[in-house]
């Protein structure tokens, strides 16, 4: 949610006007996170995010808008995607991908209570559900197909000690995508980057959940385990918060039941969570793009998890 793409107030203008929104009344770039431009877009019809991608391409967005679609018809409080006078989600504005979504109420929370994380829980197994019966079909664009790729890459970057955890980590998370107890998690599509900036709170009621540009086709495991690790950690020292973990597993399981098989490779697919994201920071810290505005995430926040899950810190 850099800004890669500058916009006059014209340009904006002109396509919100194309979309019959209106005129705009205050453009502002968003300067959060680090994937694609963003605009927050008042309008006299409305509240609007305007969103250019950077990174993803015509072909692959419209997994994405129609997942996001799907859920808001069946009553998930995400982003619902503007559609042209011919039905299209997708646009195209300055030659990139665009899509303008209207904007959700309430704040991100930086320091959540167990309350919120029950809530969290809930409406992560609550988009599980609803999207079960999603037609559309897109593997994980950060998942072990990536991971495989990447790990050399980095590798070149960092320390000793680091290289020889990124691959010990990596033998270990094939091992387990090929055991048997794997092949029982149950699938679907996932959200896959539900962490505190991308979820709102209204007066104590979650109002939101958005940014659904790393969706794709894992485990739902998968899903919990990246959230375990950002709503139930210490967001200093990585550590785990144990009450914050169960009121977010009771409120999962309010809805859905966890399986035998999930229960057993949680803490693995915490791990393979936390290793997913220090791999893809430590790409965005070595091979970064050019921005206008860019905030690079620490990547050895999510180091540190990973050996804290590995048992190799206290």
């Amino acid at each position: 949610m850099a800004v890669y793409t500058e916009l006059s107030v014209d340009e904006v203008a002109a396509f919100f006007r194309a979309l019959g929104l209106g005129w705009p009344k205050s453009v502002r770039g968003i300067t959060t996170g680090i994937e694609n431009t963003n605009y927050f877009v008042d309008t006299e019809t409305g509240e609007y995010v305007l969103t250019l991608f950077e990174r993803l391409t015509f072909e692959q967005l419209p997994f994405y808008l129609h997942f996001m679609k799907h859920l808001a018809e069946r009553g998930i409080p995400v982003p619902d995607p503007v559609a042209d006078r011919h039905g299209e989600l997708l646009h195209s504005l300055k030659g990139r991908p665009a899509v303008v979504v209207n904007r959700l109420p309430g704040e991100s929370v930086t320091e959540p209570t167990e309350a919120h994380c029950r809530s969290v829980g809930e409406i992560l197994a609550r988009m599980h559900v609803a999207g079960s019966d999603y037609a559309g079909g897109q593997v994980n664009p950060r998942g072990l197909e990536w991971w495989n790729e990447v790990v050399p890459v980095v590798g070149r970057y960092v320390s000793d000690a680091q290289r020889a955890l990124l691959s010990n980590e990596l033998a270990f998370q094939r091992q387990v995508a090929a055991s048997l107890t794997y092949g029982q998690l149950l699938e679907g599509p996932v959200h896959a980057d539900l962490f505190r900036d991308n979820v709102l709170f209204d007066g104590g009621k979650l109002t939101g959940v958005f940014d659904f540009y790393f969706a794709g086709c894992d485990t739902f495991l998968f899903d919990i385990a990246v959230c375990l690790n950002d709503w139930c950690v210490d967001g200093c020292t990585g550590r785990r918060h144990d009450e914050r973990v169960a009121a977010f597993l009771g409120g999962y399981e309010a809805v859905r039941a966890l399986i035998p098989a999930e229960r057993t490779l949680l803490p693995a697919m915490q791990r393979a969570g936390a290793f997913r994201f220090w791999l893809s920071r430590l790409w965005d810290l070595y091979l970064p793009r050019e921005a206008a505005l860019l905030n690079a995430h620490d990547p050895s926040h999510f180091e540190r998890i990973l050996r804290a899950l590995r048992g190799e810190i206290a």
